[in-house]
C-alpha cells in the first residue's frame, strides 16, 4: 500500500466514517474508495445489461401472467 499525503475535508471525512462505521481516517478513505469503485462497476454493468450488450443475460421478458406465483407464506392469506 502506498503512503500518500492529501488534504481531506474533515466534515466529509466525519460523515463518511459514520456511514461506513470506520474508526480511522485510513479505513474511512479506503472504504469510500472501494464504495465508489463498486458503485461505478455496478452502474456500468447495469448500463450494458439495459443496452442488451450481455446476450447471455438478456432476452425477451416474460409477460407478468406467465411468471409463477409464489406460495403464500406463514400468516399470509392465500386469497389476497
Amino acid at each position: 500500500m502506498a503512503r500518500t499525503v492529501i488534504d481531506v475535508d474533515d466534515a466529509l471525512l466525519g460523515e463518511a466514517a459514520e456511514i461506513f462505521g470506520t474508526k480511522t481516517k485510513v479505513a474511512t478513505v479506503n472504504a469510500a474508495l472501494a464504495d465508489v469503485v463498486k458503485r461505478r462497476k455496478r452502474e456500468a454493468f447495469l448500463t450494458r445489461l439495459a443496452e442488451g450488450r450481455l446476450p447471455g443475460l438478456t432476452g425477451p421478458a416474460a409477460p407478468a401472467e406467465a411468471l409463477p406465483v409464489p406460495p403464500a407464506g406463514p400468516g399470509q392469506d392465500v386469497a389476497a
